[in-house]
């Protein structure tokens, strides 16, 4: 039985009383502070006062944890609007407001589909978006706008974590690497990409991110408009 499904130990009278919910917070803490490296069920334990036996009557081990914190992340991934594309660009903005908020979910979007019942409530607004859109579409959009996103975001938090480690923000490594690339630049070897470094705006992180989901939205939409132009009037 998943974790979701299963019940919780009755509530008893203890010192320090227990519930998914407390366990996945203590460990949504240790996770926002330090990473997902400062999360183990033995750190989560002493968190919370307990001996790390009692989180096996919650809980079955660490990946069942892991699945906890981010359907509780999804809690934050609401998506709103009206009609899809506004959908889809609230559940993009919310999912990587959700990862700047908590770093450690970068990490963990991805692979296999999330269950969790917010996650379910979350993939259940956006596909209720997607109603006029051909059944054997809706899993590929979304699909397409969550690649993306997980793209964009890990590269985000990648750029941040960089910039800890070594102390150089974006303007710093740019002008310390300046002097290279017009060396490189000069040799006329590179004319492309010279134009659009020395030409093109400068876009910081929003504007990247949004231009980038706008580009992807104008593609879906194209997509769409294409295949009902191609059913005929009479489509139902």
């Amino acid at each position: 039985m998943l974790v979701w499904e299963r019940p919780e130990p009755p509530n008893r009278p203890v010192p320090a009383p227990l519930s998914r919910e407390r366990i996945v917070r203590a460990a949504i803490r240790l996770a926002d502070a330090d990473g997902l490296d400062a999360v183990s069920l033995r750190k989560v334990a002493t968190a919370l006062d307990v001996r790390p036996m009692r989180l096996y009557g919650y809980i079955a081990g660490k990946e069942e944890l892991l699945d906890l914190m981010v359907d509780a992340a999804y809690a934050e991934i609401r998506p709103v609007g009206n009609g899809w594309r506004e959908v889809l660009r609230s559940l993009a903005e919310a999912t990587r407001h959700a990862a700047h908020e908590h770093e450690w979910l970068a990490d963990l979007l991805g692979g296999r589909p999330q269950l969790g019942p917010h996650a379910l409530a979350s993939g259940e607004a956006v596909v209720s978006a997607l109603g006029d859109v051909d059944v054997d579409a809706v899993m590929p959009v979304v699909a397409a706008v969550n690649a993306y996103v997980i793209g964009a975001v890990r590269r985000e938090i990648a750029e941040r974590r960089a910039e800890r480690a070594t102390g150089m923000d974006e303007k710093r490594w740019q002008a310390s690497l300046g002097p290279y690339l017009e060396r490189t630049f000069a040799t006329g070897r590179l004319p492309a990409l010279a134009t659009v470094v020395r030409d093109a705006a400068h876009l910081d992180a929003d504007q990247t991110f949004r231009a980038g989901l706008d580009f992807l939205l104008d593609g879906i939409e194209a997509r769409i408009s294409g295949a009902r132009a191609a059913e005929g009037p009479d489509r139902p």
